[in-house]
């Protein structure tokens, strides 16, 4: 493969999209990509009756059962961010190690029905010492609930970034992502100002 000036140039980073089942992730990814996605997405059968809670997710059909994978290029730095939208169900918990491996930052789907289901991620990212930003998915059924309510009920930080948007919409799920590098690139600047003052 023959790569272009502009390709090697620029800064390559590795994102996660994480959050509870049915919440988006695949959806997030497919309208924030650049290219044709990759989904590995199959079918619910009968024989996860048992072990899946299909109850508040009508009319779904199909579950991530690895990973999705995407990719936007952010022109304004140069940053071309790789997408993997990690498994929501538990069953799947086992993969999240290595899809977390090199990740620079990761954004947080959540439902407020059902924002219990954030609580494992934010627990990872936290305990893996990942940047991460909470995004509300916006529902047409859920009720609306201020920033500061959704930080207090998932026990973040009083400045932890917290954001809206709808995952069916490009231009939203891609404002998410740009807020997310600014919120990288805000952390990382105290640490570039001691390496130029050493």
């Amino acid at each position: 493969m023959v790569y272009s000036e502009s390709e090697v140039s620029s800064i390559q980073v590795k994102v996660l999209i994480a959050g509870g089942f049915g919440v988006g992730k695949t959806t997030f990814v497919g309208s924030a990509s650049e290219i044709e996605p990759l989904n590995t997405e199959e079918i619910v059968t009968t024989a996860s009756v048992d072990a899946d809670d299909m109850s508040r997710v009508q009319g779904k059909s199909t579950t991530t059962v690895a990973m999705d994978f995407g990719r936007i290029t952010i022109v304004q730095h140069d940053i071309v961010l790789y997408l993997f939208g990690m498994p929501g169900k538990e069953r799947y918990w086992f993969m999240w190690k290595e899809l977390a491996a090199g990740a620079l930052g990761a954004v947080i789907l959540a439902d407020t029905r059902y924002l219990e289901e954030c609580f494992a991620a934010v627990d990872f990212f936290e305990r893996g010492g990942i940047p991460f930003l909470v995004t509300v998915n916006q529902f047409e059924e859920a009720f609306h609930y201020e920033a500061a309510e959704v930080r207090a009920a998932l026990g973040l930080d009083p400045d932890a970034p917290i954001m809206l948007c709808d995952a069916r919409e490009s231009r939203s799920t891609i404002f998410v992502l740009r807020s997310l590098i600014k919120y990288l690139l805000d952390a990382l600047a105290p640490h570039r100002v001691q390496i130029q003052e050493k």
